[in-house]
């Protein structure tokens, strides 16, 4: 019995040796850090209910996400480029310099009808050659350019096909901060990927990000590929398009922003019927109020737009509003600053009606605004951007119609001397009085087609020059 006995507190204490030099040479325990709790807190009185808690888990995705990830698709950007290798030309004869490359970019799109129009960011297929897009099923198509606007950074794609899935519309006016969203796109290549989030914030203003000055911030998830991706509700209903990320290492740190889907949606329709956007604008200049500006102003209103002048024969001119007036809503929508006042704005269209709700010497007060023509515009196909004349300035230039250059993106035209404050008169013989019979004399070109622009330089000259 004392042989068993011995031999049962032998086995134990082997085991304990051995137990006990496995955990401390190969089991590294967790270190656990308790932490104190100041005492200042225990004064504050704490809902300990599981209310929050449970809502967040009763948040279905699934809905979303089927109704979502088919409508995604990966947008390939193939841009070529041919560059001259002047000392294969000396030594190896006339042609052998000549040298063609590739570039390719990715990013995603979002099916917008189920005959294949396709949204995406203008970044995404800027410069390119040739455009491919593939579906989530791996089917792989050519995909047309209908039009893109840089300002907005949104750009319209085609393909030939029917019976696709695709999403429909929400409207980001709607939304709320702190409202679940997911965002779908292509980082990495991968087919479909599903992140969730809420926002976080509207009308965030991107310094030097394109022209959108109300984009939606969230939380969701947004990497490299992801942009031109969707951005939906938990209705699967498109509320933006992912654009951009905040972060000093080119990955997801916390903050993506999304072009709202009502910018989107007059966009789209505008580049569908006219080619180009068709820009509106209030008639007014000023600035956003804060306590700062409110103090020095003298006013008690320390949000909202404050209006500094008003434009001549605008629409905001001719409804009453002047300056010194503060602007705090647009057809019920909230007003607190210029981001707000703009991106509602981007929504409109020249001859649209807004109902305008300011403030005059503490009063409030109510009128309909007639938006105008923004009456500067960038043709793509030249480089260009011009503003019509009015007909005290045509007057004073000695010439009875022309638009002038306003910006210059064509380095070619820089090379050839073309410069800021020249004056398009004719586009192949054909009188040009404004920006709009520019954009309809290149949109009735065919490819390839030259095209003979004169100009008048700003000794008066006149000049010509030939695109093809």
């Amino acid at each position: 019995m004392k042989k068993i006995a011995s031999l049962i507190l032998i086995s134990a204490l082997g085991g304990a040796i051995t137990l006990g030099t496995y955990i401390l040479f190969f089991d590294k325990p967790q270190i656990q850090i308790e932490k104190k709790v100041d005492s200042l807190f225990n004064a504050i009185p704490t809902n300990y209910s599981n209310e929050m808690y449970s809502s967040a888990e009763n948040t279905d995705f699934t809905v979303a996400a089927e109704k979502t990830v088919n409508a995604v698709v990966h947008v390939k950007n193939t841009m070529f480029k041919t560059i001259q290798d002047p000392f294969a030309e000396f030594f190896y004869g006339q042609g052998s310099g000549t040298r063609q490359f590739s570039q390719i970019g990715t990013g995603s799109g979002v099916i917008i009808s189920a005959d294949g129009y396709i949204v995406t960011n203008n970044h995404v297929i800027n410069d390119a050659t040739d455009i491919e897009v593939t579906l989530n099923d791996k089917k792989t198509y050519k995909a047309k350019l209908i039009g893109a606007d840089p300002n907005s950074d949104v750009a319209l794609l085609k393909i030939d096909t029917k019976d696709l899935s695709y999403i429909t519309l929400g409207d980001s006016d709607a939304i709320k901060v702190g409202e679940w969203v997911l965002a779908v796109g292509n980082p990495y290549n991968l087919t479909s990927t599903v992140t969730a989030g809420i926002i976080s914030a509207k009308g965030r203003d991107l310094e030097g990000n394109s022209g959108i000055d109300s984009f939606i911030q969230t939380d969701a998830a947004v990497n490299a590929g992801n942009s031109g991706g969707a951005l939906v509700n938990i209705r699967g209903e498109l509320i933006g398009i992912n654009t951009a990320i905040s972060s000093m290492t080119g990955s997801f740190v916390g903050y993506s922003f999304a072009i709202p889907s009502n910018i989107i949606k007059k966009v789209i329709e505008d580049l569908m019927e006219f080619g180009n956007v068709q820009k509106a604008i209030l008639g007014v200049n000023g600035v956003e109020l804060n306590s700062e500006l409110a103090d020095k102003l003298n006013i008690e209103n320390t949000s909202g737009f404050y209006i500094s002048n008003v434009v001549e024969n605008s629409g905001a001119q001719k409804a009453g509003l002047k300056a010194n007036d503060i602007i705090v809503k647009l057809d019920q929508v909230k007003i607190a600053t210029f981001a707000d006042l703009n991106g509602y704005i981007s929504t409109k269209r020249p001859n649209d009606v807004v109902d305008v709700v300011f403030l005059r010497n503490g009063k409030r007060w109510q009128t309909n605004v007639t938006l105008i023509k923004y009456q500067i515009t960038k043709v793509l196909a030249l480089g260009l951007g011009l503003e019509n004349l009015s007909s005290a300035e045509l007057k004073k230039l000695n010439i009875a119609n022309g638009v002038r250059i306003t910006e210059i993106t064509n380095k070619e035209l820089t090379n050839y001397g073309v410069k800021k404050g020249y004056v398009i008169t004719s586009i192949d013989d054909n009188k040009v009085y404004t920006i709009d019979d520019v954009n309809n004399m290149i949109a009735n070109k065919s490819s390839g087609q030259a095209m003979r622009i004169e100009m008048r330089n700003l000794k008066g000259e006149q000049e010509r020059y030939i695109f093809r």
